[in-house]
């Protein structure tokens, strides 16, 4: 695991992802922290965030850059045997996943589906595609402010 983190490169690297249509914002975000901080991170991290883009499955609900970068957190800090409500890795978890949410609501008219942000756009123009890749660079960036803050890594550049 990369200690030092570049918040801008992860930023950077997730909106490239995104804009070169190689990959979709969920996917862009996992990828690009996969790169810069987890190179351990298996691929098939990037197959889980598949489903998400357009708001999960095109269904224009909860936006898909959301949902990959709770996907990131839930690597770093979430539990994988079962336990009890209370355990303070599922507490922790929850906490960490509703301040990234919140932060985008409280940048983004206070919601987070889909719909609401691209009524009125064209799915095939530009300015959609531009609002996503954005999207997509904040909510990486978020990311890995709450990645390196918890597990004390090194912020440079």
């Amino acid at each position: 695991m990369e200690k030092n983190v570049n918040v801008q490169q992860v930023k950077d690297d997730a909106e490239t992802f995104f804009r070169s249509g190689g990959f979709y914002c969920s996917e862009a975000l996992v990828a690009s922290i996969r790169k810069n901080i987890a190179p351990e991170m298996p691929e098939t991290m990037i197959a889980a965030a598949s489903g998400f883009p357009i708001g999960v499955g095109r269904s224009k609900c909860m936006c898909g850059a959301i949902s990959g970068a709770v996907l990131c957190l839930g690597y770093f800090f979430g539990r994988t045997q079962p336990s009890s409500p209370q355990d303070p890795k599922s507490q922790n978890s929850l906490k960490l996943a509703n301040e990234l949410q919140e932060s985008f609501r409280q940048n983004h008219k206070g919601v987070l589906c889909c719909h609401v942000h691209i009524k009125g756009m064209d799915m095939a123009a530009g300015e959609h595609k531009d609002q996503c890749v954005a999207f997509t660079g904040e909510m990486a960036a978020k990311t890995v402010e709450i990645v390196a803050r918890e597990l004390n890594f090194n912020v440079v550049g």
